[in-house]
């Protein structure tokens, strides 16, 4: 659950209201700009939901944030053991940032397996709470310990809280009638206490989320919600934690509005519904469930009242044959999959291509081949939107870069496929599709108008004179074919895979009606108009100059697509806060490429391409522009930290 908010720069002075718990006392009270907080534990102790409720929390008090959930795919991976090790990662600040953080200023590790998991990137004097209730000998040699790192000084150099929190948990709820395994279950709700306390985070909207979520087990509810204020309490009047933080409001310049923390997906599927609403038609989703990919199903199917259907198939192929049958009826019609259902999607999208429908076609990327890495990150199936398909068959392709541009890059989708009668690619992934950061919920009038004509009646005349309807008589601007919607009287016409005749839509073997129309479709995407690439170049201000405004300029371009956005501004950020001269530039469009992209490139002496796989926007960009494109890759299932790109940056500054 999300919280709605206004404006976080409206909110710079404002007093939260409710019954918010403040910290009181002679405890000392710090102000930081950020922090880096990373939720550690078993599949089973509510990580993510832990992580989710102080991040809707830490939104409605204002602060600008981005986070990084991190679970294995296995529904209930093995207790205590490293693969099955569950966090969530949560950056939040005073300023505007970009990415959830390299690493964390504070681990919350509920058993040895989260803590030996997640130190590496701790950095010493980070703070380290422990739930020593699970430290047994039994627990520590599961995960390689041979003896007990809170005792052995390995830990040394970090600021280290023990806490047994599951006997603090069972304590605080001995008045109610539950096992100690039940009332264990709630340790998570004293963890986030605690923390909610340490960086005084509002508390009311927790409350009224655990009493919602519980609703038919009030019991329940209120058991989670004494385990929290047990855990608020307990910051409060232990002497182990001497110290609280402020991190006061985002007071950079969010355009006015109402506000509310969203993640990718979800901002994908209201991008949809949004897009259903201006084009005043019909959404249809055929899908079939895929990590990271479901939420969408689950949620487009809570909005019928929005005209939205939602078909969960029996398969892949299933589901985009029966969103292409809807496209074909006159729908906006969406599927949803990860890389492996594209692979199985691909006749299908091969046929859309054929008979020039509408159709987005959403991949949430995640770690490959194969079945791969379902819940971990990656961009590698770029190559195989634009190419993976028999015979020339294009379909454009347009890639959000930040969890709230997914509603945006939605209707983006969703404005070419309905213009052009192709379908459309849109390549999120799981840092995206999981992660979440403030959103701006735009004003109706703000939306783009995506209405579009269906074909009415004879659209051509023969030379006898007769009116007939053409299927496949082109707009002379966009070169889309007509829309007609099947049972409208005189608009009868075949439809299926094999060529098409110009302009009749004929069954056609003819060897020069089939080369002009395979290279028709191709100058149909090659002519989409897509916007202009804006670079920023401190030497150019434009846009607004944000980085030394050296008039020599830069001679390092960095060019990225999809989710490198944040890790990619970060570290420019770093190198010319340093006094490094750097330009940047993003792309929403990888096909149709902007049109000033090859000038662009030109200008630069190096152009460095990081990527989540190994190379292959670079490898289109050295094709295509003969240029030297150089690749930073990294397949590991995480995102890039701004530290480490700023590196490989300075280096080919350097070089």
């Amino acid at each position: 659950m999300t919280s709605q908010v206004s404006s976080p720069a409206e909110q710079a002075d404002a007093t939260v209201v409710g019954e918010q718990r403040k910290p009181s006392g002679d405890k000392e009270v710090r102000r930081l700009d950020r922090v880096i907080i990373r939720f550690a534990g078993d599949s089973g102790d509510g990580m993510q939901l832990t992580g989710d409720r102080f991040t809707s929390e830490t939104a409605s008090f204002g602060n600008d944030l981005s986070t990084l959930p991190n679970f294995p795919a296995e529904i209930r991976a093995p207790a205590g053991t490293l693969p099955g090790v569950s966090s969530f990662q949560l950056h939040f600040a005073d300023h505007d940032i970009l990415t959830p953080g390299d690493a964390p200023n504070v681990l919350v590790a509920m058993n040895p397996a989260a803590l030996k998991a997640n130190i590496a990137d701790v950095p010493r004097g980070a703070e380290i709470i422990v739930n020593t209730d699970e430290f047994s000998k039994r627990a520590m040699a599961k995960v390689g310990y041979e003896t007990s790192p809170l005792e052995d000084n390995s830990l040394d150099g970090y600021n280290v809280h023990p806490v047994p929190l599951t006997t603090l948990t069972v304590e605080a709820l001995k008045e109610y009638d539950l096992s100690r395994k039940d009332a264990g279950r709630s340790k998570n709700m004293f963890a986030l206490g605690l923390l909610s306390w340490m960086y005084h985070r509002p508390t009311e909207g927790t409350e009224q989320f655990l009493r919602q979520k519980f609703a038919k087990k009030p019991d329940i509810a209120e058991a989670n919600i004494a385990a929290y204020r047990a855990g608020w309490n307990f910051g409060e009047t232990t002497e182990d934690f001497a110290v609280s933080y402020e991190v006061a409001p985002a007071a950079k310049a969010f355009p006015t509005g109402t506000y509310r923390n969203i993640s990718g997906n979800l901002a994908l599927s209201y991008g949809l519904v949004a897009a259903g609403q201006q084009a005043d038609l019909p959404l249809y989703l055929g899908s079939y469930p895929i990590t990271p990919a479901s939420d969408i199903l689950h949620e487009l199917s809570k909005h019928k009242n929005f005209g939205v259907r939602t078909f969960q198939a029996e398969d892949e192929i299933a589901g985009i044959g029966a969103a292409l049958g809807a496209a074909f009826g006159g729908s906006l019609a969406v599927t949803t999959t990860s890389g492996p259902g594209v692979a199985l999607k691909s006749e299908t999208i091969g046929l859309a291509v054929s008979l020039e429908l509408p159709l987005l076609v959403i991949d949430i990327q995640r770690g490959g081949p194969s079945t791969g890495l379902p819940t971990k990150t990656e961009q590698a199936d770029l190559l195989q939107a634009m190419y993976g398909r028999n015979g020339e068959a294009p379909v454009p392709i347009v890639a959000p870069k930040t969890p709230a541009d997914c509603f945006d890059a939605a209707l983006e989708a969703a404005r070419i496929a309905l213009t052009y009668r192709t379908p459309v690619f849109l390549l999120s992934d799981g840092y995206l599709a999981n992660g979440s950061e403030p959103w701006r919920i735009p004003e109706v009038d703000e939306l783009p108008d995506l209405r579009t004509q269906f074909a009415h009646g004879p659209n051509h005349t023969t030379e006898d004179g007769t009116e007939v309807f053409w299927p496949y008589k082109r707009d002379p601007q966009t070169l889309a074919r007509p829309w007609a919607i099947p049972g409208t009287p005189g608009l009868e016409h075949r439809i299926g895979g094999i060529e098409k005749q110009d302009g009749t839509g004929n069954i056609s073997y003819d060897p020069a009606n089939h080369d002009f129309m395979v290279r028709t479709r191709q100058a149909k995407v090659d002519g989409i108009t897509v916007p202009d690439l804006e670079v920023d170049d401190p030497a150019t201000a434009s846009p607004p100059n944000t980085g030394t405004g050296d008039p020599e300029g830069a001679g390092v371009l960095v060019l990225g697509w999809g989710s490198t956005y944040g890790p990619i501004t970060a570290a420019v950020r770093r190198l010319r806060t340093a006094g490094e001269r750097i330009a940047q530039a993003h792309l929403r469009h990888l096909n149709p490429l902007p049109r000033n992209l090859g000038d662009v490139l030109a200008r630069y002496d190096k152009v460095v391409v990081p990527e989540m796989n190994l190379g292959q926007l670079a490898t289109l960009l050295r094709a295509k522009y003969l240029v030297d494109a150089r690749s930073y890759n990294q397949v590991n299932g995480m995102p890039f930290k701004a530290e480490q790109l700023a590196k490989a940056l300075k280096e080919a500054i350097d070089d």
